[in-house]
């Protein structure tokens, strides 16, 4: 039985955990998610009208229960870089076999990333694109490329329209809407994909775990519409493999203390514009 860690239970976080949740191979979970659901967020989630005001984190935790009775739960009702949190993340990560990301924003992005590695775990996320023109799935393993090297090689190399995505972390925090928010339908489909990709990351988990990862990509994009000078075609799959870059500010000298840490995280964000 394996123990998940995801970080996110928003409109794309939630369809990830159920899905994944419903594999019995997955017999412990724990869920950060420190928001509350909001009126907004009901024309995308899972849960109905009736539930705003309640914390996400109790309302995901109330829909496993209800699929997965035999399933093992812990939530933390915390923001990702909430420093008196940080002993129970730690624990929590170290303590995981697989993690999954369904934030927004890239600051948590790379702290996510940072947490799976310091503690040598393998992890997914998945991202729709504004508008839900499409999106990505990435998977990451120890040793391999980390997300600033997948986010700089992506930047680089692909065009997509994305407009800052909301974030959704600060409970009781402005919210800023997109200005073509993506439906439930793009946000289902990319979220069914990521899980399907999470599966089968824990599938080789249990199967084979002295081989390596192969699904014939690191990051993979759909496209859901056509969209002039963005994407030629709808439902049209691009499959990236992705190294390790020497370049990367954030793995190429594996920093060994936060501090350290923190100031490549820093310098990383400024390089891709979200200083």
């Amino acid at each position: 039985m394996y123990h998940l860690i995801q970080v996110g239970a928003g409109s794309g976080g939630m369809p990830v955990l159920d899905m994944v949740c419903r594999d019995e191979r997955v017999g412990r979970v724990t869920l950060i998610e420190p928001d509350v659901y909001k009126p907004h967020n009901v024309a995308r989630h899972l849960f109905p009208l009736s539930a705003v005001g309640q914390s996400k984190a109790r309302l995901a935790e109330q829909w496993l229960r209800e699929r997965r009775p035999d399933l093992e739960i812990h939530v933390l009702e915390v923001d990702l870089f909430d420093s008196k949190a940080a002993n129970d993340i730690e624990d929590a990560a170290a303590a995981a076999d697989l993690g999954i990301c369904a934030v927004d924003t890239e600051p948590a992005k790379f702290h996510w990333d940072a947490l799976m590695r310091r503690h040598q775990k393998p992890w997914t996320l998945g991202e729709v694109l504004s508008g839900g023109i499409g999106g990505f799935v990435h998977w990451f393993v120890p040793g391999g490329p980390c997300y600033g090297c997948v986010a700089g090689h992506l930047q680089r190399s692909v065009t997509v329209d994305k407009p800052k995505a909301p974030d959704y972390s600060q409970p009781g925090g402005a919210v800023h809407e997109v200005t073509v928010p993506a439906s439930k339908a793009s946000i289902g489909a990319i979220a069914g994909l990521h899980a399907q990709l999470t599966l089968a990351l824990l599938a080789n988990l249990a199967l084979a775990p002295s081989q390596p990862f192969e699904p014939g990509f690191t990051s993979l994009l759909l496209t859901l519409e056509k969209v002039p000078d963005v994407f030629d075609e709808a439902y049209r799959p691009y499959r990236f493999r992705i190294a390790r870059s020497a370049n990367c500010l954030i793995c190429r000298s594996a920093p060994s203390t936060p501090e350290n840490l923190d100031d490549a995280l820093d310098q990383a964000l400024a390089r891709l514009g979200h200083a």
